[in-house]
């Protein structure tokens, strides 16, 4: 691909690469089909940097008296700041230049381990180790790398290399391992649009081999692949061909197939000829004949003409498919890895060439060359850019699906610290296995995505989906430890194992969250809400819940939903038995720091509570009167501010004024009381699940009891004067 004639440098800048000469740029195709990028561009969050390795452990007293001065400096600023790649290259390029082999085996493992996609540093560990003299580790690196960065045209270039270098080529298994390299390579990343100089490779090495037929065959698959410099592959073709023997480029099966339709044509033709000089012959001569079992150059040529003819077809399709994806490819800038974030164009691109692709693969595009002729059918020349609104063979739906796969790795280098791309991927592989999505998940947050949490809690979801509770336990507990004190980190946990039925485990979890939390008063109010939840609804255990709740009171006594909770806990029980209860609620919470519209709320509520279940009128009206008197203060504030007595900005913002406006007109000798209607149980609704595991930024919104069921706390009563006569 073409990031891999771009290497990253010791200091992190970009420089050429000297792996293999690229042959020269054929023309662009005629743009025959032209698609811009559509869609609104989304502008993504700046990759957040992964989090700290721990450092490795200090080396014994011999490794470190052989490692150079600076080394210490630099490997301590690179680890207590893993994320900043200046300082990891930086350190790479003093110890590239001190030529210590400790200190650049040590660096380069650290480093790879970190960025393993950065493909020139696998190069340069490979080449340190075959210096060393270590062509097994040396290969071992390759291998390494290969795993991590598959798609890298130039890391494959290199680990051949070094097998050619390294091996035994007298010894006759040696060229069935090279040749086995080859393969592995072509299938790991030949359906790259720039892997033409590996597939050049492998032509070349087939070549110096001798086997004509085998370089042939390479050509022959390389024909049906879209890549950049598709045309040269066709030239080379045609070159051998016209340069051998037919016999020894084509397969044993096309040239005894082709020579045989050769020789039926030409018999046919000779049998024409042979009528018209028939009798201009004289007589008793014979028709010369052609020594048995030999070719004219005549056939020879025709054998050439009829191969290339069958490759015609083969040619033009895949010209057809290059010239579909020009447009696409030449929007791509970046296609290497780095840290620094892509711009909007860049990540929009790719987006839309991803777009493209799975489109074609679900047959959303119709090529162009079938409309022209709707009655074509696809041939086994052109296979390798089937029909998709035809009936397709499964063998080229596997071979589309492998190009969008293929299509979203190089996207994943390039932007390896974006999530929605993760995450993309994931979705397209939906149909595929639990293990193969799984690989995927744990490429993306065990290396490249550490402090994202978003994808790490589409993991666990995952796993708790099929089941593995284990492992979904592990990847939040490992999230915790990367990014320390994420609530909803932390509720995830706590939900995952009342969900495997561990309600112990669960609630130790939220306790521990509320005994670390004391010295933030709003997170540990909200981490104790969440508890009682739990020990009410789950656990059935209201004493206890009532413990969490009052006991956080007395770290937030002006946190006005820890007494919305414990009035709702008091009133959710036995009516009869709850009446005190609620009331002392009520009473703590118009002596606690609390606003005037939370008070009257809770004052409401507690006048509610006496109406519906009390079982003497004295008790009724003792509730109402302390909840007018609430009323004409909250009144008399309002008028002494209104007034210019204070100042109106340090009255609550939460203040109703339609209430006050209510109090306002009450006459004194004529009472009267707020309608009120039951609100939706604080205690029992847990309203940050409604936007979503993410949506804390409203921990605390609870439902505006003002407005609860269309009447509101604000409207008056409108029975009888007498029924609560004044007192």
């Amino acid at each position: 691909m073409a990031a891999e004639v771009l290497e990253m440098s010791g200091n992190g800048e970009l420089e050429q690469t000297s792996a293999m000469d690229v042959t020269e740029d054929p023309p662009p195709p005629p743009p025959e089909i032209s698609e811009e990028n559509g869609g609104a561009a989304v502008v993504p969050e700046a990759p957040a940097d992964p989090d700290s390795l721990s450092e490795a452990p200090a080396a014994d007293n011999a490794e470190r008296a052989g490692l150079p001065s600076d080394f210490e400096c630099l490997w301590t600023a690179a680890n207590n700041n893993p994320q900043d790649f200046t300082s990891w290259t930086d350190l790479l390029q003093y110890c590239e230049q001190e030529g210590n082999f400790t200190a650049s085996r040590r660096a380069l493992e650290a480093f790879l381990a970190r960025y393993p996609l950065c493909y020139g540093y696998w190069k340069k560990y490979a080449d340190l180790e075959r210096r060393a003299g270590d062509n097994s580790k040396a290969e071992e690196v390759c291998i390494r790398g290969l795993k991590a960065i598959s798609l890298s045209v130039d890391l494959w270039i290199h680990y051949i290399n070094l097998l050619l270098g390294t091996l035994d080529m007298n010894l006759s298994d040696s060229p069935e391992r090279i040749r086995s390299v080859f393969e592995d390579a072509v299938v790991a990343a030949g359906l790259d649009f720039h892997s033409d100089r590996l597939w050049d490779l492998y032509v070349e090495w087939e070549k110096e081999q001798g086997n004509m037929k085998k370089a042939a065959a390479v050509l022959d698959r390389v024909l049906k692949v879209p890549t950049q410099l598709y045309n040269t592959h066709y030239d080379k073709f045609k070159e051998n061909l016209n340069n051998n023997p037919p016999k020894e480029v084509l397969s044993s099966e096309e040239y005894e197939e082709l020579r045989a339709l050769c020789r039926q044509s030409q018999k046919a033709e000779r049998a024409e000829q042979a009528q018209e000089v028939e009798e201009e012959r004289p007589p008793g001569e014979e028709e010369p004949t052609t020594p048995e079992g030999t070719d004219s150059e005549e056939l020879m040529q025709k054998i050439r003409e009829q191969a290339l003819l069958h490759r015609d077809k083969v040619y033009q399709d895949n010209e057809a498919e290059v010239r579909k994806r020009w447009h696409f490819e030449e929007a791509i800038k970046r296609p290497y890895f780095h840290v620094k974030p892509l711009d909007r164009l860049q990540l929009q691109a790719w987006h839309s060439y991803l777009d493209w692709e799975i489109a074609e693969l679900n047959g959303d595009h119709k090529d162009p060359a079938a409309q022209s002729d709707p009655n074509q059918e696809g041939t086994e020349e052109s296979e390798v850019t089937p029909q998709h609104h035809e009936a397709s063979t499964g063998d080229s739906v596997a071979r589309d699906d492998c190009r969008v796969r293929i299509l979203f790795e190089r996207c994943l280098i390039a932007c390896a610290l974006y999530e929605e791309v993760w995450t993309r991927y994931i979705q397209y592989l939906e149909p595929q296995s639990v293990d193969v999505k799984r690989a995927v998940y744990k490429r993306a947050c065990e290396i490249h995505l550490h402090n994202k949490p978003n994808i790490h809690m589409q993991w666990a979801t995952f796993e708790e989906r099929h089941g593995n509770f284990t492992e979904a336990r592990r990847v939040l507990e490992a999230l915790e430890k990367n990014v320390p004190g994420l609530v909803v980190v932390r509720i995830r946990r706590a939900a995952l194992e009342r969900r495997a039925g561990q309600l112990d485990q669960s609630e130790a979890l939220l306790t521990e969250a509320v005994a670390a939390s004391k010295e933030k008063p709003t997170l540990h109010a909200f981490y104790s809400i969440k508890l009682a939840r739990l020990l009410l609804k789950v656990g059935s255990n209201p004493s206890r819940a009532r413990s969490v709740l009052q006991e956080a009171l007395e770290i937030s006594p002006d946190n006005d939903k820890l007494h919305l909770n414990l009035l709702e806990l008091e009133a959710s029980g036995d009516p009869r038995a709850s009446a005190e209860a609620v009331q002392e609620c009520v009473t703590r919470a118009l002596a606690a720091p609390l606003t005037s519209h939370a008070k009257l709320l809770l004052s409401q509520r507690g006048l509610q509570f006496a109406e519906e279940y009390s079982g003497s009128i004295k008790s009724v009206l003792s509730v109402y009167e302390e909840h007018q008197k609430l009323l004409n203060e909250i009144g008399k504030t309002k008028r002494e501010a209104e007034n210019g007595d204070e100042d109106p900005q340090k009255l609550s913002k939460n203040e109703d004024s339609s209430t006050v406006a209510a109090a306002e007109e009450v006459p004194p000798t004529m009472p009267q009381v707020p309608i009120t209607n039951p609100p939706p149980s604080v205690i029992g609704t847990d309203t940050s699940a409604q936007a979503g595991y993410g949506a804390y930024s409203s921990w605390y919104q609870q439902p505006q009891y003002g407005s609860y069921g269309g009447y509101g706390y604000q409207n008056t009563w409108n029975y009888n004067q007498a029924y609560y006569p004044p007192c």
